[in-house]
Order: structure tokens, then sequence, then C-alpha cells
């Protein structure tokens, strides 16, 4: 194992921070495996099981059990760790831009549909390493302006060609799901199995350029370019995993939650690890147009009548506002039956203010997925 210091300024007399990597086993032998940690910074769960994960990987290194190349980035954002408003840590965006830190990586297709053209045939694997060079190539050419712009280069530029992405973040308070593209539904559902999770969203495009889909659109956007004349597999497995809520930062969850990925990067072909039977699955994956977000039909206490994780019928509340000063209660209520799996963790809300979110089976949502 070695670590690289990476520094993120654009010019010489403004602060400077650094991103550490680790990087363990070798390049170009077995498949590549990228995971990061709290790209949100104030998404601290991540960074612990990033710290159990870097014991085990010191260990499997040394008993020579590492089979690829694993690269872990334990906290992928110094920019967003040194920010805080009146004591408060703020890390979901860039205070000098007021851009999300997950939101505007470069998508490398756009690039690659003009400098791959009239290179690519039936062979596969010769496809996934020219696509993958030209990815390279596509970042090496990307000029940020600013320093979270370069650090997003950075963390991508390790990513690009990886096999396996793992994007650990979590959510405000919630059960534990995942973000995934829709080509990738079984490469992702072991994964899903293994941590237990209570939702798997999938889509082709959720928009806003986040990291995850920055590593595996590229893969069927480019082979919705070039057509069926061309083999184009879909190459980089990338998945975002939502480590519940923020403040689920706990030694009883991080070390199960590490072992998980050890467990499929072992499915993998990366370690060389016992294979622990799959448990039974929570859920099967779900569109994330079929997500429904809620919002506070008044200002108000929130006070939730069902539990993460419970199944909620349409029409059924999941949760009431109450208005201290007029009396009014109102339900909060789906109209699309699904799973309660992500919520606020604020208890006094203004209207139109965010409650929850339920996953449904059925699309019924269009254009950006995520919001901000």
């Amino acid at each position: 194992m070695h670590s690289t210091k990476h520094p993120i300024a654009i010019e010489d007399n403004v602060a400077t921070f650094q991103l550490t990597s680790f990087h363990y086993g070798t390049p170009g032998v077995g498949k590549k495996v990228y995971i990061q940690a709290s790209l949100h910074a104030d998404e601290v769960p991540a960074m612990l099981v990033a710290h159990f994960l870097r014991q085990e990987l010191d260990r499997l290194d040394a008993e020579g059990r590492i089979k690829g190349e694993i690269i872990l980035v334990p906290a992928a954002n110094p920019i967003g760790l040194s920010q805080t408003i009146h004591g408060t840590p703020f890390g979901r965006y860039d205070l000098s831009t007021g851009v999300n830190f997950n939101r505007a990586y470069k998508h490398v297709a756009d690039d690659l549909k003009r400098s791959l053209a009239g290179k690519l045939g039936q062979d596969a694997q010769a496809n996934v390493a020219l696509i993958r060079e030209h990815a390279r190539g596509s970042l090496a050419e990307w000029e940020p302006t600013t320093s979270g712009g370069l650090l997003k280069k950075i963390l991508l530029s390790m990513a690009i060609d990886a096999d396996i992405m793992l994007d650990l973040h979590c959510d405000n308070e919630a059960v534990l799901h995942m973000y995934a593209g829709e080509p990738l539904a079984e490469a992702v559902q072991p994964l899903a199995t293994l941590m237990g999770a209570h939702a798997v969203l999938l889509a082709r495009e959720s928009g806003g350029e986040p990291f995850d889909e920055a590593c595996s659109r590229l893969w069927w956007d480019l082979a919705e370019h070039f057509g069926p004349e061309v083999a184009i597999p879909p190459a980089g497995i990338a998945i975002t995993v939502e480590l519940r809520g923020e403040n689920d930062v706990r030694y009883d969850l991080a070390r199960p939650d590490a072992e998980a990925l050890l467990q499929y990067l072992a499915r993998n072909g990366v370690l060389d690890l016992p294979l622990a039977p799959l448990p039974a699955p929570l859920c099967a994956p779900t569109p994330l147009e079929a997500v429904e977000p809620l919002s506070a039909p008044h200002s108000g206490v929130l006070v939730f009548l069902k539990q993460l994780g419970d199944r909620v019928a349409a029409n059924e509340a999941v949760a009431e506002i109450v208005n201290p000063v007029t009396g009014q209660v109102t339900p909060v209520a789906p109209k699309h039956a699904g799973v309660f799996f992500a919520s606020t963790a604020h208890r006094h809300l203004l209207r139109g203010m965010h409650v929850c979110k339920i996953a449904g089976e059925t699309a019924h949502r269009a254009g950006n997925l995520l919001g901000a």
C-alpha cells in the first residue's frame, strides 16, 4: 500500500487543501476498484466505514490477498470539511460557488463520441480499454477554474476507469438505500442484499451530473450513440451507497457495513476472502422516477406516524404537521404506495420544506430526479 497527497489549489496565493488517497494492489492486474467516503463532507458515517475498510485492506494487503487494484479515499472532501457557518459544519455545497459537491462532474461521453468515431468494433474487451484511455484523456483536458472544480477533477480522474466505483454517502435521516444506473440492476443487487438496503433506486440519467453517473453513464450513452454494430458493455459499475442518516455514526453499524463492502469485492474477484452466504433481500430495484418527495403543506411541528423502512399505502398518512398557534393539524401522505426510506431531521418546518421520500414502484416523475 502507498498513500498519495493531492494538493488542491488554483492559485499560489490562496488557501491550499490536501486530499489523501490510499492505493492497494497492482494497477493493471485484475479489476480496479475505487471507493470514496463523504463527498458531502458533513455526511460523517461514510468516513467511519472507510476507517474500518482501511484497517481490513491493510491486513489483506499484508497477507497478499488483494487480487486487483483498490483506491480508497477516506475523506473525499477536504474543502467541505473546512467549511462551517456559525460553528455548524456545512459540507454539501461549495460556499464559494453554491454548487453541490456531488453535481457538475464532466460527462466525458460528449468528448468520446467525437474522439472514438470509427475506432470501435465488435471486440468488447478492446473497446473497453480504448474507451477508458480516451476517458482519461478527456479528463486531462478538463480545466476547472475553482478549487471545488479541481477537487472534482482529481476524484474523477482516479475513478473514471474503475471496474467498480462505490461512493459512500448518507441522507438526513434514512434507512440504508442505494442509487445506480438502470443497466446495473443485476450488478448492484448482491451489494444491496449484503448491506440490507431498503431501496435500490435506478435511473439511466438522474440529472445534475452526479459523481456515480460520471463514472457509469458514459458506457450506455456511448453504446446508444454507436449502435449495435459496436460492442460496448456497461463496464463501470458505479453505486452510491446511502449509509442511513447523518447521526448513525456507530461502531456497530460501521463495522458490518465495511464487512459487507469487502464481501462484495470478494464476490467480484478482487479480494481473497471466504464468501458469506447472501441473506434474503429486503427489496427489489425500483425506478428513481418512482420516488415521491413529500413537502409540508403549511408551517408547524412535524410528527411522524410511520417509521423509516415502513411500507405505506397510497393516501396513507406518513406524518402530520401541527401548527401550535392555529391548532391546524394536516396529514402528509403520498399519492403512490411505497417504502418510507428517508426524511428530514428537522421537526419544525415552513410551508414547502422537505418532509420525506417514498420509494414507489411505478415511474411518475421526469427531469432532475435528485434535486439540489
